[in-house]
C-alpha cells in the first residue's frame, strides 16, 4: 500500500534498492547529495548532478526533463554516507518558468525496482523558490527511512548548495551551481527538439506518454479517533494509508460525479475566492463533506510544514553554532561572535519565512471557513447556526454528523468541524472524570460531570435530528437517578423509546431487551432471513446512553455492555457511556470499553491525533448557546414526527 507523505513525515523503507521517480510537468533538473553522520555534505564530490551523474550507490539523469528516474542502492553507498538528499531545480537560461510557484506541484515517488510504489510526496507550498530539497533517505539505528522535506530556496541551487555545504566556502557552492548550469546547457544543446503538435491537436496527443499531473490524496475520514488517548489514528483508516473512498455508501454509480461549481476568478496575484461546496460529490451535502475534510487536510499540512521548517532552522542553527565553536581560533574575539550572530540571524529569517507561508495559508482557510460554515446543513452545523431555525425532520439519513470542532495550537481561531460518518461504526465514551487539559484542570469535578451529561444529551439530540422519523431510537440507563435533571429535555419531549432505566431491575430490563435484539438480528442476517424477524423487533438504529458507569452495574450487566459495544454497531445498536475512567478500583473493568469507544470530552482537550505527522488536535465539544431554546425546539420536531409516524 502506497503512503502519501506530507512535509516532515517519515516512513521505514522495506529494501535498499530503490528508484526515485519525479514528475514535474515541465523540464527540471534532478540531483542527489550524500550526507555524513552530522547531516552535512562534506564537499562537491558528494553531489550527483547532470555534470557528474553517478556516485557510489546513486545515479541521476544527465538531461533536463519533466520526468526523472533516479537509481539508488543504499547498500552500495560509501560507509560514511548516512543520508541521500534528492534535489530539484529549475534550469537556468532555458526560457522556462523562473519559480516553482508557476508550475504544478512536483510529485516525487519512492518505488521498488519492480515499480511498486512505496511512498509518494507532492511538494506543495512553493512560490518564489527555484530549487528545493524534495525528500531525503536517511539511516537511523541501522535502518533506512524516507522523509518528506519540501524545503525551497529562492536563491536557487547556489543557496541550496550553500546550505548543504554549511561551514565551507560560499564560493564553492556557487562554483558547484555554475557547474550544474554548464552541464544543463550542454545537455540542452545535444537534446532533440520535441515533436510538433499537429494543427488542432495537443501536446498530449502528440506524446501518448506525456505526463499527467498526479492528484493530491483524498481528504481524511473522521471515523477513527484516539479512544485511549494514546495517539491512535484520527484521520485515515491506517497510518500507511492510501486514498480514501469518499463516495456516499448508498451510491453505486460508475460514472464520476459532476464537477464542483467554478470559483469566481480572482484578481492576478490574489488567492482564489472560496466557494461553499467547492469539492467533488453527487450532492451539495457530499461536496460540503469533502470540502470540510479537505480543509482539515490543508490545516494539517500547513501546520506540519511550519513545524518542519522551524525544526529544520533549529537544526541548521545548531549545526552552524557547533561549526563556529569547533575552531579554537573563533571561540574568542569578534570572529566567533559574528559567526554566532549570523547563525541566529539565518535562523530568524527561516522562521519568519515559514511563519509568512503559514499565515498566508491560514488566511485562506479562515476565508473558506467563513463561506462554508453558514452553508452547512443541520447535521454538519453548529448549534448556533441559523439553519436550525428552519429545521425539519429529514427524509434521508445524512452522510455524517458533527460531534464538535478541532483546532491546532498554531491557529486556535481556525476551527474545523469534526464530522463522523453515519451510521456510527463504534460507540462514544464521554469522559466525566479528570481531563488533563488546562480547562479541565481548572473545572470543578462536579461541573465536569454536569457538562458530560449535557454533552451526552446534545449528541443524542443531534443523532435524533439527523435520522428520518422512526429510524432512530434512544434509551437511557440512569441507575441512581443522578442524571434526572440533565435527561429532562429528552423525557419531556417524549423522544425516548421508554422511561430511563433506574435501579437493578431497570438496568436489567433495558440491557436484556437490547442484547436480545442484537442476538436476533445477528441470527437473521447470518441465516439470510432478515425478513423473518418477529414483528415486535424494532429494526431502527438504537442508541443506549449509560450514566454513572460502572457504579451500580453487576457482572452480568458489564458483560452485556461489552457485548453491545463489540457486536452492536454491526446491527445498529450503539453505546454512549458517560463514565470516569479513573474511578478507583475499576481500571481492568473499564479498559476494554475505553479502547472500544470513541472518547470525547466535555471540555477542551488535545487527546485526538492524526496518522500523518502526529498532530495533537484539540477537541472542542459542541456548545448550545446559553438561554437558547434550540435544543427543545429540535426535540419537539422529532417527537412530533415520531408520533405521526406511529399512527
Amino acid at each position: 500500500m502506497t503512503a502519501e507523505l506530507v512535509r516532515g513525515q517519515n516512513l521505514p523503507l522495506p529494501g535498499t534498492r530503490l528508484e526515485i521517480r519525479i514528475s514535474a510537468g515541465k523540464p527540471i533538473v534532478a540531483g542527489a547529495a550524500l550526507g555524513d553522520g552530522q547531516g552535512g555534505t562534506p564537499g562537491p564530490a558528494w553531489v550527483a548532478h547532470p555534470g557528474t551523474p553517478a556516485l557510489p550507490g546513486v545515479e541521476v539523469s544527465r538531461q533536463v526533463a519533466a520526468d526523472h528516474r533516479l537509481a539508488v542502492d543504499l547498500a552500495a553507498l560509501p560507509e560514511e554516507a548516512h543520508r541521500v538528499t534528492v534535489l530539484l531545480a529549475l534550469p537556468p537560461g532555458t526560457g522556462g518558468p523562473a519559480r516553482f510557484g508557476a508550475l504544478p506541484a512536483p510529485f516525487v515517488a519512492v518505488t521498488a525496482p519492480d515499480g511498486a510504489e512505496i511512498a509518494g510526496y507532492t511538494v506543495t507550498g512553493l512560490d518564489s523558490e527555484s530549487a528545493v530539497v524534495a525528500l531525503e533517505l536517511y539511516r537511523r539505528q541501522g535502518a533506512w527511512k524516507v522523509r518528506a522535506v519540501g524545503q525551497g530556496y529562492a536563491g536557487g541551487l547556489a543557496a541550496l548548495f550553500a546550505d548543504l555545504l554549511a561551514g565551507r566556502d560560499a564560493a564553492e557552492a556557487r562554483r558547484l551551481a555554475d557547474e550544474v548550469a554548464d552541464a544543463v546547457a550542454e545537455g540542452t544543446a545535444r537534446s532533440v527538439a520535441p515533436p510538433r503538435v499537429p494543427s488542432g491537436g495537443s501536446a498530449a496527443q502528440a506524446a501518448p506518454g506525456a505526463h499527467q499531473s498526479r492528484p493530491l490524496p483524498s481528504p481524511p475520514s473522521a471515523d477513527a479517533t484516539d479512544g485511549a488517548g494514546t495517539g491512535e489514528p484520527y484521520g485515515l483508516p491506517d497510518a500507511g494509508g492510501g486514498p480514501v473512498d469518499y463516495t456516499h455508501p448508498a451510491r453505486q454509480r460508475t460514472a464520476p460525479p459532476p464537477p464542483p461549481p467554478a470559483a469566481p476568478a480572482a484578481p492576478p496575484g490574489e488567492p482564489a475566492v472560496p466557494v461553499a461546496g467547492d469539492a467533488t460529490g453527487w450532492s451539495l451535502e457530499e461536496r460540503l463533506y469533502n470540502q470540510v475534510w479537505g480543509m482539515f487536510e490543508d490545516l494539517a499540512r500547513t501546520a506540519a510544514a511550519y513545524r518542519s521548517a522551524v525544526d529544520f532552522a533549529d537544526q541548521r542553527r545548531e549545526r552552524e553554532l557547533d561549526a563556529a565553536l569547533a575552531d579554537p581560533r573563533g571561540r574568542l574575539g569578534g570572529q566567533g561572535d559574528a559567526a554566532r550572530e549570523a547563525a541566529r540571524a539565518r535562523y530568524a529569517d527561516l522562521v519568519d519565512q515559514a511563519r509568512t507561508v503559514l499565515d498566508r495559508d491560514l488566511a485562506q482557510l479562515r476565508a473558506e471557513s467563513r463561506v462554508v460554515e453558514p452553508a452547512l446543513p443541520p447535521a454538519f452545523a453548529r448549534w448556533d447556526s441559523p439553519v436550525w431555525q428552519g429545521y425539519r425532520v429529514p427524509m434521508e439519513t445524512p452522510m455524517a454528523l458533527r460531534l464538535g470542532d478541532l483546532h491546532l495550537p498554531e491557529c486556535e481561531d481556525v476551527r474545523i468541524p469534526m464530522l463522523v460518518r453515519l451510521p456510527l461504526e463504534r460507540g462514544i465514551w464521554i469522559d466525566s472524570g479528570r481531563v488533563a487539559s488546562a480547562e479541565g484542570t481548572l473545572t470543578d469535578s462536579g461541573e465536569v460531570r454536569r457538562l458530560a451529561l449535557g454533552a451526552a444529551v446534545a449528541h443524542a439530540a443531534r443523532l435524533l435530528a439527523a435520522y428520518p422519523a422512526g429510524e432512530f431510537a434512544v434509551h437511557v440507563i440512569d441507575p441512581a437517578g443522578s442524571g434526572t435533571e440533565a435527561f429532562a429535555p429528552l423525557v419531556r419531549s417524549g423522544v425516548l423509546a421508554a422511561p430511563p432505566g433506574a435501579g437493578p431491575a431497570g438496568v436489567a430490563s433495558v440491557l436484556g431487551a437490547l442484547t436480545q435484539r442484537v442476538d436476533l438480528l445477528q441470527m437473521a442476517f447470518r441465516g439470510g432471513a432478515a425478513d423473518a424477524l418477529p414483528p415486535d423487533v424494532d429494526t431502527a438504529e438504537q442508541l443506549l446512553i449509560v450514566n454513572d458507569f460502572p457504579h451500580g452495574f453487576d457482572d452480568r450487566a458489564v458483560t452485556q455492555l461489552r457485548y453491545l459495544a463489540d457486536e452492536g454497531p454491526a446491527v445498529g445498536v450503539h453505546l454512549m457511556l458517560v463514565a470516569d475512567r479513573d474511578a478507583a478500583g475499576y481500571g481492568p473493568l473499564l479498559d476494554p470499553l475505553w479502547r472500544a469507544l470513541l472518547r470525547l470530552t466535555p471540555v477542551s482537550d488535545d487527546h485526538l491525533a492524526d496518522p500523518w505527522v502526529g498532530h495533537a488536535w484539540t477537541y472542542e465539544p459542541p456548545q448550545i448557546p446559553a438561554g437558547s431554546p434550540v435544543l427543545g425546539q429540535v426535540l419537539e420536531h422529532v417527537a412530533k414526527a415520531r408520533r405521526e409516524w406511529n399512527r
